[in-house]
């Protein structure tokens, strides 16, 4: 009787050590409630505008500069924009194009599109037995830390059958930093590719942004680019040269170009009212 005891309490101790031994189905819930999962979003339809309500329209192009303090989050490391922007590329998902080509017209090749995720950089190598120092060239693998800028294309409407201002973001372009080859040294930036935002928004409303401010609100890259909630300055408006606020104007004449411009946007749809 003792031995079959023995034997059943030996069973029953290894079976709940195979039951505690098993995978759990379910990883353990990080947050204190249950939250609906960015992937059940999807984008806001735009409303319908008509040729013919169109009053006026003006096309202008953007910089966000993610060293800004509001931008910070463009740049969060869990995940960055740019992360976010090649993932998509590199899936297939949208179309990159042509740096040069903000009309949408030349896409990439897959050759193209893999020579601007990596990068050369020169090291110093310091050799212990000669105390001679060489440079050795290597390539880098893609960082989104690279990725310090956006640039934007927008068009600005006034539509007068909701009599509104409305803002279209049309493209957005990752900027990285353009490092030189031979030292090493940041020498300026470079537009990787161009991206069809409307293409993009149903992918951004899925990926979450780290808010600042309330970690209940839990924003998308949709919900920002169209509440707006980054900062950012003019390079371009339509003009009949074609050319942007650089080609005319440097230093502070430049900066206040940049305000000439965005302060003449708020002034025209101010000056649409009377009272």
């Amino acid at each position: 009787m003792s031995f079959l005891r023995s034997t059943v309490l030996l069973a029953f101790v290894a079976g709940s050590f195979a039951a505690q031994a098993q995978p759990l189905a379910d990883p353990p819930r990080d947050r204190a409630y249950d939250a609906i999962t960015f992937e059940e979003r999807s984008a806001i339809p735009y409303d319908n505008l008509r040729e013919a309500d169109i009053f006026w329209e003006k096309r202008m192009w953007r910089v966000i500069d993610f060293k800004e303090k509001m931008n910070l989050p463009f740049a969060y490391p869990k995940l960055p924009l740019a992360q976010v922007l090649i993932d998509l590329v590199k899936s297939g998902e949208v179309t990159a194009y042509n740096p040069l080509d903000d009309e949408f017209e030349t896409p990439y090749t897959p050759e193209q599109i893999q020579s601007k995720l990596y990068r050369v950089d020169s090291v110093p190598i310091y050799d212990p037995d000669t105390y001679e120092e060489t440079i050795q060239v290597i390539e880098s693998e893609f960082d989104p830390v690279w990725v310090t800028k956006l640039w934007i294309k927008e068009d600005w409407i006034f539509d007068e059958e909701t009599s509104t201002m409305v803002c279209r973001i049309i493209g957005v372009a990752p900027v990285r930093e353009l490092v030189d080859e031979a030292s090493g040294i940041i020498i300026g930036d470079e537009v990787m590719f161009w991206l069809h935002y409307p293409s993009l928004r149903d992918y951004l409303a899925t990926k979450a942004v780290f808010n600042n401010f309330n970690d209940a609100v839990r924003l998308s890259w949709e919900d920002i680019f169209e509440m707006r909630l980054f900062s950012s300055y003019i390079i371009k408006e339509s003009n009949v040269y074609d050319r942007t606020i650089e080609n005319y104007a440097t230093g502070i004449d430049a900066v206040l170009e940049s305000e000439r411009m965005k302060e003449q946007l708020f002034e025209f749809e101010h000056e649409l009212w009377e009272f």
